[in-house]
């Protein structure tokens, strides 16, 4: 038993786990605000400016069934204007000079073994790499 919690132990405070448990916490909050922005904000413009501030209430009757066209509606207005916001802050984030750095990994083309995308060594037989250009 003392061998598993010290397994388990190792596993929970090592570094991937941290960080994944920090990027979902960041990643909840930062989808709070953006939620926000786009529900208070930018929808709110919208139906200001075209007099239709909830799609929601559209509903076709089609032999005794109601469709809810509007909430699709809505729901696909809230994607775009969420991906469209997303892609604004990252080009932001970029210009000033964020760089977001490449993750995952990639097999070595010696010796098979699984690296770092963007490693230009192998960790494992040190033969070098050519490096993974983002676009």
């Amino acid at each position: 038993m003392k061998s598993f919690m010290n397994d388990f132990k190792a596993f929970a405070l090592s570094g991937n786990v941290v960080d994944l448990a920090i990027g979902v916490v960041l990643g909840v909050a930062f989808k709070a605000v953006v939620d926000s922005f786009v529900g208070d904000v930018l929808t709110q413009l919208i139906g200001a400016i075209f007099k239709v501030p909830d799609f929601s209430g559209i509903i076709w009757h089609v032999n005794q069934a109601e469709v809810g066209v509007g909430k699709f509606i809505q729901a696909s207005v809230s994607f775009l204007l969420v991906s469209l916001t997303l892609l604004f802050i990252v080009k932001g984030l970029m210009r000033i000079g964020m760089n977001f750095r490449a993750q995952g990994n990639r097999e070595c083309d010696f010796c098979k073994n699984f690296v770092p995308v963007d490693a230009t060594r192998c960790m494992y037989c040190t033969s070098e790499l050519e490096p993974v250009v983002a676009d």
